[in-house]
Parts: C-alpha cells; structure tokens; sequence
C-alpha cells in the first residue's frame, strides 16, 4: 500500500498547521547555519585581514589594543614607542622594512593613517590607480573609499571627520605649498589647536586588501606629525622630503611600527629582541590565537544553545503534530477497521512527521546561508573586513543531526496513533 496519498490528505486537512511548524523548524535550523557560518567566516576574515602585518612593534602594554589599532584601525589611548627604538628598528639589517603608523584623525568617520609608501605597497601591490604619495600634503586612499583621485580634503583632528569640509575642486589643493614651504617644526605651534588640518590631496587609490584599510585614508608619516605639532623625522634643511631615511635626532614617539622581517629567522629573533623594558613586539597570531580560542567557546556555548533550542522546538512541534494528527484518529481507525496493517498506519504517521521535520530542515540551510551573507555584509561594511561564509562539514552536521533525530522522534507520535484501540478511536 502507497501511504504518501494518506499524508497529501492529511498535509490538506491542517494545511495551516503544518505549514507553521515547517516555517518554525526552517527559521530554528536557520539561526544554527547563520550562527555557526557567521562564527568561521569571522575567524578567517579577521585572520586573513591580519597577514599582511608580519610583526608589530609598539610600547608595552596590550597586544590587543594594538592589533585591533594597527591592523583593524581601531585605535585606543595607548603609550608611544620611544624615538630610540624607532630609530633601532629603522636600522634593522633583517628587516626588510620598519614602517611607523600613526592615528589620531579621521576625515567623515574614515581613519587617517600616517606611515610610509613601504608599508601601502606591501599591503596594495600595485596601486589600483593613480600614484604614491610623493610629499607631505598628499594621500592615497583605501580601494572602498568614497573619494576620488583629484579630491582635496581638510582632515579633522580626532574622530570628528564628518564635520571636515568638503571636498574641493581644482587646484586649492597645491595652494598649501607655497604656504608652507621650507617652514621649520616651531613656526606652526598655532596650527596645532586648530580643529582642521591642512588640504590634503589624494593622488592615488591602492588595491583591495579586505581589511579595514581599505576603507582609510592613508598620508605620509610625516603629516601625522606635523598636524600633531610634532618633530617631522628629518633635520632642519630637510623637512620638505618624506619617509626613510629618517633622522634619529628628530624623531618623535609612535603608537606601533609594522617590521616586514627578512626571513622567518629574523622575524622570531627581531620578536626577542624588542621585548624589553621600553617596547613588545608580537605577530598578530599570537593574539588572533587568543582571541579565537575566547570566541571558539563562545561559539560552543551558542552551538549547544542553538542544538537545545532545536531539540525543544522539534519536541514541541512533535507535540503539536500529535494533537492536529489526534483529531484525525478516526480515518486511522477506520483504515485499521477496513483491514489496513497496524504497519501501515505505523509508516504513514511516521513519515508524515519527519517529511515536515525534514522540510523545514532543509530549507532552514539556503535561508542560514543567506542571513550569515547578510550579517557578513554588515560586519564587512562596519569594520572592513572582509568575511565570505561557506557551507562546510560543521553545518552539514547539524543538519543531518536534526535530521536523524527526528528520525527517532517522529516514532513517539506514530507509536500513539498505532498502539491506539481501534474502537477506542471510533468513538
């Protein structure tokens, strides 16, 4: 006997009913594909954003603040790397580079980041358009930015960008240097209590790095100084020109510098060497290790959460099927009556129950996908980190797991409807 016309019929009869218990099984099995795709995707964009900085110099303190300030561009109130060090680290012979980075302003809520074109070049490659900075009022901004090549910007001291002007059109942005031309450190003290800086021009645009970078604004060291009132690097006669090689005597203190080693060697000996009284140094995995080690129990705590929230709603929806199939226990007792096998009726409840587990299992996947895309989406547009989650074993599992288990659930209300007296049923 074929039992799939008796569950058509029965799909028919509280057509209402199983639709929402499909609907809610589709939405549960939804929030554990999202929860756990979004948790991988994560990991590995957050790592693969962290791969381009090899080795992070800074003052003692957090390598947390660090990370999150340098590679995430996040910056925290921290201490400053002494001059000295700086200065060391400019002179490593195992170092490929030593790139100072710099914070403390923004332009519309996107960071502005001062370092060197040693360090834009190894996170870009090639530029996507335009070209490197080449003096002190100039920048090249990140692949997402909003801002074109051309545009000439007044920076913000602090996280108030926004209310930076907008950008002009022209040539306004050259007029800064007969202004400024050949001035020495101490003839702007006055600049440095003003709430905008200087026009900055960007002149080029570097490629997607799927890291918060890509959303910054990036000049040369040298005018996160100078906007800061600060010792330009370079001696008197020489403060016009930009990046290394740098003056030890006129350095001033940067919050970190990112040390491209030579070799793996000189990496871990280079991590020795600046830990120390006046400095630490770190590789963004030690902390990412950390990190993801908080998040991987947060992410079983959710999982286990999310499996038991499953459980309860398949449990209760079994309840639920019981009572709706209840109602129909007098067309299972009249088939019992006209000679169907308690087999028969035994298989067709059973499927009946675990087709809808099954459905709204299954259609629970493409939707958990969808809102990990989503949130993905979201996460990337805040922070800039590019994140693409994937189906993979882990929500295969789970979707097999409910699968089977509902495999042994949908018994209970088919034993009940089978082990019920016919004429008990009848009446």
């Amino acid at each position: 006997m074929n039992p799939f016309p008796l569950i058509l019929a029965a799909f028919r009869r509280s057509r209402l009913s199983a639709i929402v218990f499909i609907a809610v099984i589709a939405l549960t099995v939804t929030m554990g594909i999202a929860i756990s795709a979004q948790e991988r995707a994560l990991r590995k964009g957050s790592g693969t954003a962290a791969d381009g900085f090899d080795l992070i110099v800074a003052a003692p303190g957090s390598h947390t603040d660090t990370l999150f300030s340098v590679v995430y561009l996040d910056p925290v109130a921290g201490g400053l790397l002494q001059p000295g060090t700086l200065a060391g680290l400019m002179a490593e012979d195992r170092a490929d580079f030593a790139a100072p980075v710099g914070f403390g302003d923004s332009f519309r809520g996107d960071q502005v980041v001062g370092t060197t074109a040693n360090l834009v070049g190894h996170l870009s490659g090639d530029l996507a358009e335009g070209r490197m900075f080449a003096d002190r009022f100039e920048a090249v901004v990140g692949a997402l930015s909003p801002l074109q090549t051309g545009a000439v910007i007044e920076i913000a001291h602090g996280d108030a960008g926004e209310m930076g002007d907008a950008d002009h059109a022209g040539d306004h942005g050259h007029d800064h240097h007969d202004h400024h031309e050949g001035h020495a450190h101490d003839e702007h003290d006055d600049h440095a209590d003003e709430h905008l800086h200087d026009p900055v021009t960007v002149v080029g645009r570097m490629q997607a790095t799927g890291t918060p970078w890509d959303h910054a604004i990036v000049v040369p060291i040298e005018y996160t100084w100078y906007s800061h009132n600060l010792p330009l690097g370079h001696a008197p006669g020489d403060q016009d020109r930009i990046g290394p090689p740098f003056s030890p005597d006129h350095l001033p203190g940067v919050p970190a510098v990112v040390v491209k080693p030579q070799n793996f060697a000189a990496a871990y000996e280079l991590r020795t060497r600046y830990r120390d009284e006046g400095s630490t140094a770190f590789f963004p995995a030690e902390v990412l290790v950390e990190l993801y080690a908080v998040l991987g129990d947060a992410a079983r705590i959710m999982s286990a959460l999310t499996l038991a929230a499953q459980l309860l709603v398949v449990v209760a929806i079994l309840a639920g099927l019981l009572a709706v199939l209840d109602l129909q226990r007098q067309r299972f007792a009249v088939l019992r009556a006209l000679g169907a096998p308690g087999g028969f009726i035994f298989l067709t409840v059973w499927l009946y129950v675990w087709l809808l587990v099954m459905v709204g299992t299954v259609l629970g996947l493409p939707l958990g996908m969808l809102a990990a895309q989503v949130v993905s989406g979201l996460i990337t547009a805040q922070t800039g980190v590019s994140m693409a989650p994937e189906i993979r074993l882990a929500e295969l599992r789970l979707i097999g797991g409910l699968i089977g288990l509902s495999l042994l659930l949908a018994v209970v209300p088919a034993a009940l409807i089978y082990r019920r007296p016919v004429v008990e049923a009848l009446r």
